[in-house]
């Protein structure tokens, strides 16, 4: 992926530390499940799952100070209120705590989110470079290229009717014969 601004990387790896020892930090033997103080804590009636609410809310805060989008940030609530909800349930809540990892899922939801917006400020042949991509899949200007069709079809340009006019307007304005 591309390349996120140094502050970002910092502060995502800062709080995908966090996640992890909230959500993955101890592995249960012969079973291999991965737990954390998240979990630990729910066991705790009322109390524990009040306190895991704390470094949950501290990512949420991080990806708003970060300038995550809205609906990223409405998603990462979701997730936290879903582990809330049902993760107050006795026992039962302690087990799916131990399944869902909302810290987890909400430190993932960050990291797409800012590479997705550093892939979109990057160059075109940069994306294209990183990339695989169909006729479908293709920028505009690159479907339009003769040489792309061609290069897509072995043989399609030879096969390829000849323009009823008598010149073919390229994408980068330049005027092609046919």
């Amino acid at each position: 992926m591309p390349d996120l601004a140094k502050h970002h990387h910092k502060q995502l790896q800062a709080l995908e530390r966090l996640a992890h020892r909230m959500d993955r930090a101890f592995r249960i033997p012969l079973i291999g499940v991965r737990i954390g103080w998240d979990s630990i804590a729910g066991l705790v009636p009322g109390v524990g799952d009040t306190i895991a609410l704390i470094p949950a809310g501290y990512i949420l805060y991080s990806g708003y100070r970060m300038g995550a989008s809205a609906p990223i940030l409405a998603r990462m609530a979701a997730n936290i209120g879903v582990d809330a909800l049902i993760g107050s349930i006795p026992l039962a809540g302690d087990l799916f705590d131990v399944a869902w990892k909302a810290n987890t899922r909400n430190t993932d939801l960050l990291r797409r989110h800012f590479e997705e917006r550093a892939a979109s400020d990057e160059p075109l042949p940069k994306r294209l470079g990183r990339k695989r991509f169909s006729s479908l899949t293709a920028p505009r200007e690159l479907r339009l290229a003769p040489t792309y069709v061609g290069a897509h079809h072995p043989g399609a340009l030879h096969r390829r009717k000849p323009h009823k006019q008598a010149s073919w307007q390229h994408p980068l304005n330049r005027t092609l014969d046919s």
